[in-house]
């Protein structure tokens, strides 16, 4: 007799979606282990297969969500040379990206449960880090003045942070285009370019 083939590379990304999307509508508090298998059509003992509670669900769809966007962002950059064209490639890709909802959820919770905590420091730490890296290129190159990496990195993310969660509360001010060219003129000052 042949052993069964495994499924886990297909199931558990299966319940990461799945869970994504019920704490995106509902928020961690309200969701149920059971909400999230009904969703992705398994058992909740299925679902504590691999993931024994909603504080690891939550890090875990959201580091499934964080390498989607790393993953699109990474395409977006391929197709440009110039730092100026990726720093633009970089805040149009973030400003499109619609799973906010899924992140406040995190900081919420990231109050008051360490190993959250520690997943958003990650998970800041990895945001900042690819806008510092094309800064520095930009001011090696010359396309930037002469703005500090990490300082600047930390400006900008905060703007998309702070501007994306106030569009995901549904801010008539702040639509994806009026956030798109808040940040590009934010980012333009900043670093001394010329971002359209």
């Amino acid at each position: 007799m042949t052993p069964r083939p495994s499924i886990d590379h297909i199931r558990r990304p299966q319940i990461l979606a799945a869970a994504a999307e019920v704490i995106a509508e509902r928020g961690v508090a309200a969701t149920r282990i059971a909400d999230v298998a009904e969703r992705c059509g398994v058992s909740p003992p299925a679902v504590l297969y691999w993931f024994d509670s909603k504080e690891k669900l939550l890090a875990e769809a959201l580091t499934a969500d964080d390498d989607r966007f790393y993953e699109e962002l990474g395409e977006r950059l391929a197709g440009e040379a110039a730092p100026r064209d990726q720093m633009i490639a970089l805040i149009e890709t973030a400003a499109g990206d619609a799973d906010f909802a899924l992140w406040m959820e995190l900081w919420t919770w990231a109050l008051r449960d360490a190993d959250l905590r520690a997943a958003r420091e990650r998970f800041d730490a990895r945001w900042r880090a690819a806008i510092e890296a094309i800064v520095a290129d930009g001011v090696a190159a010359g396309e930037f003045g002469a703005a500090d990496p990490p300082g600047t990195a930390l400006a900008i993310a905060a703007l998309i942070d702070g501007l994306s969660a106030q569009a995901a509360l549904g801010d008539p001010e702040v639509t994806g285009p009026r956030l798109t060219e808040t940040v590009l003129a934010s980012a333009d000052k900043l670093l001394e370019a010329d971002l359209p």
